[in-house]
């Protein structure tokens, strides 16, 4: 039993400035970490007891899945990066770790990067170690401090630059097997969320400069998430909004025949979309044609779209490049002709097509069927332009953003689009790692193949926020059972009178007896205080203890998340507490069904 009067828990009235959302202002309200700069946080006690929880937890979900815990370290050196698959990429949110001497100058390229992640550390591990089909499959995992060196933290824990993991990797003999590791790690990332309190739901997710050939995120549902999910619960449909497609184009589909001879006119002054919409032209942006120019690899490539879609940049990844960015107008003139504005993918106007790497379309542009788009001669466009007959398309794909109300790509319902939190994430990745750092092992017929690998990741630190994020109300947090810091609040409002002080020892020690952790107020302060300060911190069970409750009998009792409050009879005191406790214990220990991945019911029924 913890006193409040020997701890520290400096719970604040106003809030931040700083603090953008519900969570973030809770967490530095009610007294669980405090800002140390942009993206770095002290745990204070309250916070630091919580995320124990959640570490505990997930380590017990692990250790059931059959996962084997290590550590590995934080500091790496550069070269197991520099042989990996993306070191191009992932370098530029890492940190270098170089030498603070006064005087000596850090090298062009780092010696040390501080690890973001643990693929490129683990699989040579696993290569010096693990060599016969004997000893496959494995998994090991750790829970661990991680480094990002995010351009603008923001929203607390959620987008920091130092949190806290658990990383995951297995290592399988064939595809087969990593696909039976990939389920087992699902199914395990059900149940500890489920645990921790936390409704979230699975969704296709993009494999991003990871890699690999598939990828679920866990999701949680709030207003202020930093991601889109775009699901139908109809169709049992949801992605998250980077992976994210539509039935928009039907299967099927004819691509229209020409209505017309290719035929080129000025259009002065008109560089974008918008303005091609306007008089005297008038073309809508949903007939004309988006040529973008990026720079994949040190070469240029062309994406082109509708006018009204959005390029969703991260599908790009698609298309092989380890490494690309919107190309600049000095790079873009000398191959296509033209400046930004007057861009098309037309045969015969490219003025040196064979610098491009591709021309790549998406599949909606078939739906325009024939439309207009630059000449690649500054201020001219080309009208009755053809997909099939004039476009020099080097293959097409799914490039543009979704729009809310199109069709699910499975029930042909409109699809809908929700904020939601991104807590966990597991990737099928394949040979992309083990190829790279020859991790193989020999079979029964001493024939070497490749390891197969997943890796799986959890935010512990980012699913302590996102707890608070669905959990609270406009006094404060309501913590769920398993992952506050305490679970029973005993408010002591005459800490002078010797029998209140007994009453709140022997009710407490049988709280800690049923099993919950207990954290007693004894401070000397006015009930208007205490109160406050009850719901700022949000223990799930509160227990009042006065001396005119004494008077008359009773003490009090009140669940966080109901507003009745039970008046107990003294004589019944001690074995309600027990009985609420284990009551509460074993519902919360109920370990859940696994659900079926991709089968959102509405979100609205998830707040």
């Amino acid at each position: 039993m913890k006193l409040w009067s020997h701890y520290f828990i400096p719970t604040l009235k106003e809030t931040p400035a700083d603090a953008e959302i519900a969570s973030h202002q809770l967490l530095l309200r009610a007294g669980l970490i405090r800002k140390l700069g942009g993206g770095l946080y002290t745990y204070l006690p309250l916070g630091l007891r919580s995320l124990q929880k959640i570490t505990q937890l997930c380590r017990a979900e692990m250790d059931a899945a059959g996962a084997i815990e290590l550590g590995m370290p934080h500091l790496h050196p550069v070269e197991f990066w520099q042989q990996g698959p993306r070191w191009n990429a992932a370098r530029e949110i890492m940190y270098r770790a170089d030498h603070a001497g006064a005087g000596r100058r850090p090298p062009p390229e780092p010696e040390f990067v501080l690890g973001p992640t643990h693929e490129e550390i683990i699989t040579p591990l696993v290569k010096t170690e693990i060599t016969s089909y004997r000893d496959l499959p494995k998994n090991f995992y750790q829970i661990a401090t991680k480094f990002r060196n995010e351009i603008r933290p923001r929203y607390g824990l959620m987008r920091a630059r130092e949190f806290v993991m658990k990383d995951a990797y297995s290592f399988d003999a064939d595809d087969e097997g990593a696909t039976r590791s990939y389920l087992a790690m699902r199914d395990a990332y059900t149940r500890f969320f489920a645990r921790c309190g936390l409704k979230t739901i699975s969704v296709e997710a993009d494999t991003g400069v990871m890699g690999g050939s598939f990828s679920h995120e866990f999701m949680v549902p709030a207003e202020v998430g930093d991601d889109d999910v775009v699901y139908c619960a109809e169709g049992g449909y949801a992605a998250n909004r980077e992976k994210a497609t539509s039935g928009l184009v039907p299967a099927g589909f004819a691509d229209a025949a020409p209505d017309g001879a290719l035929e080129e006119f000025p259009t002065p002054g008109v560089l974008t979309i918008a303005a091609l919409g306007q008089p005297p032209y008038g073309v809508p942006a949903g007939r004309q044609f988006k040529t973008l120019l990026y720079v994949g690899d040190g070469r240029l490539f062309a994406v082109v779209l509708r006018g009204e879609d959005e390029l969703e940049e991260a599908k790009l990844g698609a298309l092989g490049f380890a490494l690309f960015r919107p190309a600049t107008p000095e790079e873009i003139e000398p191959v296509m002709g033209a400046k930004p504005g007057s861009l098309g993918a037309v045969r015969g106007t490219i003025k040196n097509p064979g610098a491009l790497a591709g021309v790549f379309a998406d599949h909606a542009i078939r739906l325009i069927g024939n439309g207009v788009t630059g000449a690649n001669r500054d201020g001219f466009h080309l009208r009755h332009v053809n997909v099939t007959r004039d476009l020099a398309v080097t293959r097409f794909g799914d490039f543009r953003r979704v729009r809310e109300g199109e069709p699910c790509p499975k029930s042909g319902r409109p699809l809908q689009i929700r904020r939601a939190i991104e807590v966990g994430h597991v990737f099928k990745l394949g040979t992309k790692y083990s190829e790279k750092f020859g991790a193989a092992y020999t079979d029964d017929k001493k024939q070497s193949h490749l390891m197969v690998m997943g890796c799986y990741g959890i935010g512990i630190s980012r699913t302590l926020q996102a707890v608070i994020e669905q959990c609270h109300d406009a006094d404060g947090i309501a913590w769920p059972w398993n992952v506050a810091p305490y679970q029973v609040l005993i408010v002591l409002l005459d800490p002078q009178l010797p029998e209140a002080a007994d009453l709140a020892r022997k009710l407490g020690a049988a709280a800690e007896a049923a099993g919950a952790d207990v954290l007693l107020d004894d401070r000397v302060e006015r009930p208007g205080v205490k109160f406050k300060d009850a719901d700022l911190i949000g223990l799930p069970l509160r227990i009042t203890i006065g001396g005119r409750g004494l008077k008359e009998g009773i003490v009090e009792m009140k669940w966080r998340t109901e507003k009745a409050v039970t008046k107990v009879p003294l004589a019944e005191a001690t074995a309600r507490v027990e009985a609420a406790v284990k009551e509460k214990i074993l519902a919360a220990d109920l370990r859940l069904p696994v659900c079926s991945p991709n089968v959102p019911p509405a979100f609205d029924e998830q707040t």
